[in-house]
């Protein structure tokens, strides 16, 4: 179904042709003013410029035909020139109900559904998720919903970072200390060896500790520099190694997100995509891209129009070995091979903006993709402690995404302590539910590409924009329609509108395929986490106004009853494409 704004935009353009002017003046927005109107229209300003009519007039030209339509119940001009249109009863009652049928639930589904690679996650394997890896994580979710939600076919793909030195130095430090394993011999034989299992808790420990022994112990550094340069050559032992230490950080990795209400399509990484480096460097010479610098070779991606310099980029350094960009670049091969993307997006901290300015220039001058393939760079900003620094644990250090997910379950089980709806088999659930819901709407309510504050304390509220008071809306739903005999999922015609609150609340409803279009257009699920919380402020209005369960009329009582189920159902649409899950109760 469409978005109220294009349909009225419709009602509205064929007003101005029936008047004699350019149908395309006619397009509908929501009005800032909801004391005076509902949406408004300022075509008449460009008819006065192209018409050479004054603006009043052809406002009210146009006014003057829309008032014979069914569909508004006032339609006034204002001057200079706006024309202000209020819907009538009947109809926002008719749209809303279409909604409630629609099995989109009034999403608009978009005419031509792209393929689209979706690039969010990025962690390394053999170290810890830790707090930086959050935003990459539950803003890739959500817009990947989004995009499915409209009808587009999306693959997402989490880009492990496993083939790098990091690998090295976890090689060497465990050679290190256990020289006797077989992986390190050199007639290791994959067929007959085994490789020793390794726990995540012990690669937690080896890296962080190779990674400071390197910085001072050059002989060391060498060492886990020609560990990975063996790796990536093959060589069996620490191939099979390498694997082990993959298993485990893949098998903690699906743990700590699934918690988080994340999921991949593709667990796919650097190594996946090595084996197309050779040919990443055969068609950049083919096309007599490459340049040699400093032993080093480069690809040149400024463009006259730039601004700023551009730095070429590097794709083979002068030791031969391989760098993100010549990754990234094979990996561009690899999905247009897999898949033929109409779109490849990459949802990366800002920080990294550069870099992938130049990998898509490289791309395109290299002719990897179609001319018509999109990439687009999702840049969002930092996760702030209250210092206005990047988010740090009382120590200093940076918290693991496994204790940041403890610390809100723990949260929320003290603000469930005194509720006597939660029972003993549920409380766990529901702790991690509502401390999970607490941090990703506290985190997507924030325009995507600025920095925010991370503050648990507001996160947890019960009033304000939080993800807890969404779940508290949703459960006080729930409570009334337990009580009055209505199943949660019902869906049963709103019949009158009978208060300015209700009729708030239609509108609301009414509105949500513009906030979605919104989000889609923008990448942007702050529009949604916003919408969401005004539907929310919205029901509880209307709520404290009337009283449902003991309302004597019983037409009345049934009517707000089916509002307030398609209440919930929108709030948990929104909430699933904000991948939060809601509760039943708390």
């Amino acid at each position: 179904m469409k978005a109220i704004t294009q349909t009225l935009s419709e009602i509205v353009s064929q007003a101005f042709e029936i008047a004699g002017y350019d149908p395309s003046l006619g397009t509908v927005t929501a009005s800032d003013r909801l004391d005076l109107c509902q949406f408004q229209c300022n075509g008449a300003f460009a008819a006065a410029k192209l018409y050479h009519k004054a603006p009043f007039v052809v406002a009210q030209q146009v006014a003057e035909i829309l008032q014979n339509d069914h569909v508004f119940s006032r339609v006034e001009v204002a001057k200079p020139g706006f024309l202000n249109l209020t819907l009538d009863d009947s109809y926002l009652l008719k749209q809303t109900n279409t909604i409630a049928q629609d099995p989109h639930l009034g999403i608009p589904q978009v005419e031509e559904p792209a393929m689209i690679v979706l690039d969010y996650g990025g962690p390394n394997i053999a170290k810890p998720l830790h707090i930086g890896h959050l935003r990459s994580a539950i803003i890739g979710e959500s817009i990947k919903r989004i995009l499915r939600a409209a009808g587009h076919t999306v693959t997402s793909d989490i880009h492990l970072g496993d083939w790098g030195l990091q690998i090295g130095l976890v090689i060497t430090e465990l050679q290190e200390r256990y020289p006797n394993w077989r992986c390190f011999s050199p007639d290791f034989d994959p067929a007959a060896d085994t490789v020793e299992p390794l726990e995540t808790s012990m690669l937690n420990e080896v890296y962080p500790f190779a990674s400071a022994k390197s910085k001072t112990d050059a002989n060391y550094a060498k060492k886990a520099h020609q560990a990975t340069y063996d790796l990536q050559n093959g060589r069996p032992g620490y191939i099979a190694l390498w694997q082990e230490i993959l298993r485990a950080s893949v098998t903690d990795m699906k743990s700590n997100y699934e918690k988080l209400g994340v999921t991949f399509d593709l667990w796919y990484g650097e190594s996946n995509a090595d084996r197309y480096v050779p040919q990443l460097m055969e068609i950049l010479g083919e096309k007599n891209l490459l340049i040699e610098s400093e032993g080093a070779l480069i690809v040149d991606v400024a463009e006259p129009e730039d601004k700023a310099p551009m730095p070429p980029v590097i794709v083979r350094k002068s030791d031969h070995s391989s760098i993100y960009a010549t990754t990234d670049l094979a990996t561009i091969i690899q999905r247009e091979k897999d898949f033929h993307p109409d779109k490849i997006w990459y949802v990366v901290d800002n920080r990294q903006e550069l870099h992938f300015i130049q990998v898509f220039r490289c791309a395109k001058k290299a002719n990897l993709v179609p001319p018509q393939t999109e990439f687009a760079f999702l840049g969002f900003g930092t996760m702030n402690g209250a210092d206005g620094k990047p988010y740090k644990t009382r120590d200093g250090g940076i918290m693991k995404l496994e204790d940041m997910i403890a610390t809100v379950t723990a949260g929320a089980q003290e603000k469930l302590e005194a509720s006597s709806f939660v029972d003993a088999a549920d409380y766990e659930d529901i702790a991690r539910k509502v401390g999970v819901a607490a941090i990703k709407f506290g985190d997507l309510i924030n325009q995507r590409a600025k920095d925010y504050i991370f503050d648990l304390n507001k996160f947890f509220s019960f009033e304000g924009k939080t993800g807890t008071y969404l779940l508290y809306t949703i459960t006080r739903i729930n409570s009334i329609l337990k009580k009055a005999g209505v199943a949660l999922e019902q869906i049963a015609p709103i019949t009158h509108v009978y208060t300015d609150s209700e009729r708030d609340l239609l509108l609301k409803i009414l509105m949500g395929g513009d906030v979605f279009q919104k989000a889609l257009t923008e990448k942007a699920p702050n529009y949604l986490c916003e919408n969401a919380y005004q539907l929310a402020i919205s029901f509880s209005k209307f709520y404290h106004d009337n009283r449902i369960i003991d309302e004597p009329d019983p037409e009345k009582k049934q009517s707000w009853l089916a509002l307030i189920a398609l209440v919930r159902r929108v709030l948990c649409q929104h909430l699933d494409l904000l991948g939060i899950e809601p509760v039943e109760h708390m």
